[in-house]
């Protein structure tokens, strides 16, 4: 396995974790550099004191292409389709998903209509052309596009996943036109029907290209100006990772890149203990994320919304199933008119921070209110590498909510930790019981900074029996993406019947997906042993608008395969709905194949016994105050590194490291296992 540095961008801290050689682990936390997030990464690089020269492998994840569109500060963009269908990327769906809203409005375009051309020139539905492509009208519009400014063109045709011929045309005229002009085809980005969602997801692209693509460049000559001579891979949504160079066509497919190796690491944690159901949950300085792992398989959906179902932007490729709420530790808390009590979404992030960061920040927030509450040690924070300010914490919770609601100050900080602990279940909800699993079949993997703070109380509230805090908690999901497989996605439009199926037509569309996926992995230098094919297809019974994905078999498409996939299809389709329909003709509408590989034999992930840093207690604790739902009690305070494997911890009890806290409450049992994870058991 080659030495590898993995770097996580967050709201709050930039997260490293490298793994040398030898089998030794460092790792660290800075402050994230919104000014500059490229001189966040090198500042984890040089606090670590990582010497980039002896790494073979930079893995990255990074929240860039995500907040560039929550944000709205892309590019400006034009957008090139069919005459006629201009308007289909601002009428949607034509639904209202907050039917009870009357203040709702609807998403607002990326591209103003006075950007989007249509062009003469028709596909049918099965690739074969109806009207010729106008060139003419393709350059026009170019050249009034770049004579406004606009800095990057999406290209989306009707029907032409079915045949690219029109986009890949106006590509080449954009190319005469306007070289210096970022360009998405939607062909190149997938190959599926759904015209409204396939736009949105090319507009994304093309929208966050050349704010990506200079960030990924500029960090690429960063490293290489550091001596780094490896490979520099990019955390992709999916759970896997690409490299720099198709981050830079494809930055749409970084959308939720930190978060996703997290999900990853807390399915092979959860394998490796021999709890196959596991619910990851990971509570940064900004945000708390929810996943589910159902018998040790992560949850990958292709319908997802950036910024929200209710007014986001439909993005239609595999992304790991994430619930994510504004609650984090930099969570401001604040009242509203009538005087309740909110905490977030809006956070402190890392500049000015909590006020008890003492970096100018006036607002209270989550932390601060752990840290009231003892949770926290005022000086054992990152290690003792930062101090915080109890009593700039307590004059900002007291001014700010306590004297305003006639609560004491701790009545008030416990009130921001109810309320944040309230919002942040129902992600573990919507992951499980919306999705018909019982959380008391699973348990809980805790990890950023904040998540084994938080995480106990969760559960108790969710009936969930056990809670894991793995090694490393704090950089968790940059641990993941040390030994996350090179991945790639490819779909294809084929709606037929099955009864009278061309067979040779869909081994020829699986053949040509195969040899793409085979270039890809080569060229981003995966060895062709290393790497595993999986093919899939979207079945539906005639009638039907939405499919569901049936694996498909090792060999090619036969009469035989066809009767196996029906019959999976069936048991699925019941599973799922509670009924079938064998009389029923079923349709395929898509095949799918993902391709995954590895550098090396030795890249799985495997979990053992990590030296902790931070301060020895040898093996005495120290105790502290700390404040419950039941009252103020004295804890235990261990710390991380002097704990040893079996170990059992009754709660009330404090773990502390160098990157998180970890809270035993009153009642809890903590074990400590030999792979070094904390195992809590929570009482019913």
């Amino acid at each position: 396995m080659g030495a590898r540095v993995a770097v996580d961008i967050g709201g709050t801290f930039t997260d490293l974790v490298a793994l040398f050689d030898d089998g030794r682990i460092a790792y660290t936390k800075a402050l994230t550099t919104y000014d500059d997030l490229a001189r966040g990464v090198l500042d984890c690089v040089n606090k670590a004191n990582v010497n980039l020269p002896d790494f073979e492998f930079f893995i990255h994840g990074t929240t860039i292409a995500i907040n560039t569109v929550i944000q709205r500060k892309g590019a400006k963009t034009g957008l090139l389709t069919t005459k006629g269908f201009r308007d289909v990327y601002e009428i949607g769906r034509s639904n209202r998903p907050d039917a009870y809203n009357l203040a709702y409005q609807r998403p607002v375009p990326l591209i103003p209509r006075e950007l989007r051309y249509g062009i003469t020139g028709r596909l049918a539905s099965t690739g074969k052309v109806r009207e010729q492509l106008d060139e003419n009208e393709v350059r026009t519009a170019v050249r009034e596009l770049k004579a406004v400014g606009v800095k990057s063109i999406a290209v989306v045709f009707l029907h032409c996943y079915a045949n690219p011929e029109h986009e890949e045309r106006a590509g080449q005229i954009i190319a005469e036109e306007y070289p210096e002009c970022f360009v998405s085809l939607s062909h190149n980005i997938l190959r599926e029907f759904r015209e409204y969602e396939r736009t949105s997801t090319t507009v994304l692209n093309a929208y966050i290209a050349p704010i990506v693509s200079d960030y990924v460049i500029g960090l690429d000559k960063a490293l290489r100006d550091a001596a780094f001579p490896g490979n520099f891979m990019i955390m992709q949504s999916n759970g896997g990772t690409m490299s720099a160079s198709t981050a830079r066509d494809l930055p749409v497919a970084m959308m939720e890149s930190g978060p996703v190796a997290g999900v990853i690491g807390s399915g092979s944690l959860g394998q490796a203990l021999g709890m196959p159901n596991v619910i990851s949950f990971d509570m940064g300085g900004t945000t708390a994320k929810s996943s589910l792992v159902a018998d040790g398989e992560v949850r990958v959906v292709t319908g997802y919304f950036i910024g929200g179902y209710e007014t986001g932007h439909p993005m239609l490729l595999p992304v790991v199933d994430i619930v994510e709420v504004g609650t984090g530790g930099g969570s401001i808390a604040w009242l509203d008119e009538a005087g309740g009590l909110k905490v977030g979404p809006i956070s402190a992030g890392s500049d000015p921070g909590p006020v008890c960061y003492n970096n100018g920040g006036t607002s209270p927030t989550v932390t601060d209110a752990n840290l009231i509450l003892g949770r926290l040690d005022p000086k054992n924070f990152l290690g003792g590498e930062m101090t915080l300010a109890l009593d700039k914490a307590v004059a900002a919770m007291r001014d700010k909510i306590a004297t305003p609601l006639k609560m004491t100050v701790e009545e008030a900080a416990l009130g921001v930790i109810k309320i944040a602990d309230a919002k942040m279940s129902l992600t573990v909800r919507e992951v499980s019981v919306a999705k018909g699993h019982d959380p008391r079949d699973f348990a809980l993997v805790a990890s950023g900074g904040a998540g084994p703070l938080h995480a106990a109380s969760i559960a108790r509230e969710l009936s969930i029996p056990k809670v894991i805090v793995p090694e490393l908690p704090g950089t968790f999901s940059a641990f993941g993406m040390l030994f996350a497989d090179v991945r790639h996605d490819y779909v294809q439009t084929n709606i037929r019947p099955m009864k009278g199926l061309d067979l040779n037509e869909v081994n020829a569309v699986f053949k040509r997906m195969g040899e793409e996926a085979v270039a890809t992995l080569e060229r981003e230098g995966v060895p062709k042993r290393l790497s595993l094919m999986t093919r899939t297809v979207d079945l539906r019974y005639r009638g039907q608008e939405y499919t569901l994905s049936v694996n498909v078999p090792a060999g090619e498409f036969d009469a035989a395969m066809l009767v196996k996939l029906r019959a999976s299809f069936e048991e699925l389709h019941y599973a799922r709905y509670q009924h079938a329909a064998p009389e029923e003709e079923v349709e395929i509408v898509n095949l799918r194949m993902s391709s995954a590989g590895r550098f090396s034999e030795q890249d799985a992930m495997s979990f053992k016994r990590i030296t902790q840093g931070g301060v020895s207690d040898g093996g005495k604790p120290r105790t502290r105050r700390v404040v419950f739902e039941d009252g103020a009690v004295e804890c235990q305070v261990f710390q991380r590194g002097s704990v040893a494997p079996g170990q059992i911890i009754e709660g009330p009890a404090v773990i502390e490291e160098l990157v998180s806290t970890t809270i035993v409450p009153p009642g809890d049992r903590a074990t400590i296992h030999e792979c070094g994870a904390i195992i809590i058991d929570i009482r019913s």
